[in-house]
């Protein structure tokens, strides 16, 4: 009689899980999905009911292998995959892969919020079954997403470049983006002059008081000269103390992290990009190896809920009484309250056991886990102390007729900042308590100070994270995806910390707003997900909301005219053709844009560019080589292609003629080559040999035409680490100099 076997995502998960069921199950892990939608076709067919054509990623084949193996000699079978609907939809896919396998046996699914003993006791001990409405929403959602990738993408491709791509939800965030963009080009600022007093009496320290009313009308100074008719209206008046208002204000405790707000929080205060914080937060709930073993530290740490279990709301309350102190402590547990749209799948992001304070297990953690599990710690412990509690105070002073005003408060009680001291507490002036009502006051200074408007700011990830949360654009599984992929489509930049909109993420947003307003736009992206969740309760049947999508989407891509559609991606410029004397234009391809003769296909001329920090198009002028070419005698110049350098014939396109660019060192592995530069396509610089592919010569450090001193090999190579800084070594007998 075999044991019975669990199947989970990862080998962390399953080491983790083994150690609490104490070798009593077969544990495998099926590192993620085992199959997909095919990678070069559309893989789903509308004619038949949207039917999906899944095929095995050929990588997973050693994995389905053992999984086979060891579901054909259980007695049953656990699907342990992620509580989400991606995880449901892993444990699906695995009962079709392994469909004869555990044919006539017992397959049940097991969820858990943390992996933790008696979580995975209980779930054990409460088996269900996989839930195909979630399973239902999650193909939804990637056939959906396939479908908008293979029909809207072409259309890219015919207007702008090939290799170009749409998708549902990075396209809205890109708009976003581009908006921003377009309200901070359009803004004007608009010129405004406040009026602020240094106060004091006696040897009292002096505050700052501002301009609140201007003969009995809220001041709205827009030139400097407005502003000075009030200062000279006052200047022989004095300024008296005419009210004291004292008020108690206290600042409560945020909820506990849930995706989106742990992503922000870790971009704020440990600088991580959302990818980053998802990747170590991953690792904190897979388990981590700790003295007794493997833990779970964490809960699931994808959530939209602010749900906190009983138990441990008890734990942190008895946690801050014991080593905190009982005054720190709210008198009565905090509760949070979701938000409408919440799936309360899981709980929010929590700690697995409040007494495993960072410190206790900092020396099992990397720095990133740490400072991570840190901020979830004290985010979690802080929900449940005592607010901080701040003295305000303010002065209402007159003089002639105008109200100044200042604000003083400080700190009474730091309550829950004492353990997470990262919410942003704003103070005010500090107010001498020896200021009095009536108190006649003098003037240190007294003037008027130039304000300007200001744009809206770029946004950061952790600000559009918050905005596509906000407007209910993607889940929390989505978030970080989202933003890295119109990095890597090179749609955005990210430049201290901001995102800039490139000219080509302008360009296909400015396409996609025009031709598919409908689609890519906040209210209908945040409707269909609405929709998608609706599915998973079982509420909007999936075949007819495809469906509908689909024959929608078909409709405006047979309405796009695509000669207008190019002639909107062409950009116009001030230079001529240097051959025909026709104008240049900015297009599209392949490497991105390039200039080209307006003449076109009469004239091809196309020429490099680059544009200088005032915007200007400046021609990029091939270095001529003191050779010919070896077949039309015409000079041989240095390009710049998509895969680095090379040489070619100046008289291009009538002569073809090109060779490699080498950087003057023989190849070390065969006698007539030279090493030459190249980029892969993830634009990094690697180093091979010109008689590629004769010859397979091939490295990632810089060769360097320095001789050896240990050895006298002819070169060395350029190297980097974070320890040695810059330096070369030699590839014979590693030989380092600095």
């Amino acid at each position: 009689m075999g044991k019975n076997l669990i199947i989970v995502e990862s080998p962390a998960k399953a080491k983790t899980i083994s150690k609490f069921l104490k070798n009593k199950f077969v544990i495998k892990a099926s590192n993620g999905h085992i199959r997909d939608l095919p990678k070069n076709i559309i893989g789903v067919d509308p004619k038949d009911n949207f039917k999906a054509k899944y095929v095995v990623d050929p990588a997973k084949k050693k994995i389905i292998k053992e999984l086979k193996l060891a579901a054909k000699n259980a007695d049953s079978i656990y699907l342990a995959s992620d509580h989400d609907r991606e995880g449901e939809a892993i444990a699906w896919h695995l009962t079709q892969v392994l469909k004869k396998e555990i044919k006539d046996k017992k397959v049940h699914r097991i969820i858990f919020n943390e992996i933790t003993k008696d979580a995975i006791i209980k779930a054990m001990e409460n088996p269900g079954e996989i839930d195909q409405k979630k399973v239902d929403s999650q193909q939804a959602r990637r056939i959906l997403d396939r479908i908008v990738g293979y029909n809207v993408s072409p259309v890219l491709w015919k207007i702008v470049a090939k290799n170009l791509s749409a998708g549902r939800v990075q396209s809205v965030a890109l708009r976003i983006i581009c908006e921003r963009e377009e309200t901070i080009n359009k803004f004007e600022p608009v010129e405004s002059w406040n009026v602020y007093a240094m106060l004091y009496k006696d040897d009292l320290p002096e505050f700052k008081a501002i301009l609140k009313k201007w003969m009995g009308e809220n001041p709205n100074f827009k030139t400097e000269e407005e502003a000075k008719v009030l200062l000279e209206a006052i200047k022989k008046d004095k300024y008296l103390i005419e009210s004291i208002k004292k008020s108690v204000r206290t600042i409560n405790p945020g909820p506990p992290y849930i995706t989106s707000t742990l992503q922000q929080d870790a971009a704020r205060i440990l600088n991580f990009s959302a990818k980053k914080t998802m990747m170590i937060a991953q690792q904190l709930y897979e388990g981590i190896e700790l003295e007794k073993g493997s833990a779970g530290l964490i809960t699931y740490m994808r959530t939209d809920s602010l749900r906190v279990s009983q138990e441990a709301v008890n734990n942190s309350r008895q946690l801050i009484s014991e080593r905190i102190g009982k005054d720190a402590l709210n008198p009565k547990p905090r509760y949070f309250k979701n938000k409408n749209s919440a799936q309360d799948a899981h709980e929010a992001i929590r700690t697995t056991s409040c007494f495993n304070a960072p410190e206790s297990i900092a020396q099992y953690l990397t720095k990133d886990q740490i400072n991570l599990y840190t901020m979830i710690w004290q985010k979690f412990i802080a929900t449940q102390m005592l607010p901080v509690k701040m003295n305000n105070k303010e002065l209402v002073i007159k003089i002639g007729e105008a109200t100044f005003s200042a604000n003083g408060s400080s700190i009474e009680n730091k309550g829950f900042l004492v353990v997470f001291p990262h919410t942003k507490v704003i103070l005010g002036e500090k107010i001498d308590d020896g200021y009095l009502k009536d108190d006649i006051l003098k003037s240190k200074k007294t003037t008027s100070k130039q304000h300007f408007t200001k744009p809206p700011s770029r946004y950061t990830e952790a600000l559009l994270i918050k905005e596509l949360e906000s407007k209910g654009i993607g889940r929390p599984s989505t978030y970080a995806a989202i933003t890295n992929t119109i990095r890597l489509r090179k749609y955005v930049l990210l430049q201290s910390k901001r995102f800039f909109p490139t000219e080509l993420g302008l360009t296909v947003n400015k396409l996609l707003v025009s031709n598919f307003h409908e689609f890519f736009n906040v209210e209908f992206t945040a409707a269909m997900e609405d929709s998608l969740d609706k599915v998973m309760y079982g509420e909007v049947e999936w075949h007819n909301l495809l469906k509908q999508y689909y024959e929608s989407l078909n409709v405006l891509i047979s309405g796009v005219d695509f000669k207008e559609a190019k002639k909107s991606a062409v950009e116009e410029t001030d230079l001529k053709c240097d051959k025909c004397g026709s104008p240049m234009v900015l297009k599209w391809g392949r490497n991105g844009q390039f200039l080209a003769c307006s003449n076109f296909p009469e004239c091809k001329n196309i020429k490099n560019f680059t544009k200088n920090k005032d915007g200007k198009i400046e021609i990029l002028k091939p270095k001529t080589l003191d050779k010919k070419c070896p077949e039309c005698g015409s000079d041989l110049i240095l390009k710049e292609g998509k895969f680095g350098k090379f040489i070619a014939c100046s008289n291009f396109p009538k002569c073809k003629y090109t060779e490699p660019y080498t950087i003057g060192i023989k190849c070390p592995d065969c006698e007539d080559g030279q090493i030459t530069e190249k980029k892969n396509k993830k634009g990094r610089f690697f180093y091979s040999c010109s008689n590629y592919p004769e010859c397979k010569f091939i490295t990632n450090n810089k060769p360097v035409a320095i001789t050896c001193p240990e050895c006298g090999n002819y070169y060395m190579e350029e190297k980097k680490s974070r320890e040695k800084g810059g330096y070369k070594e030699c590839p014979k007998c590693k030989n380092i100099v600095y």
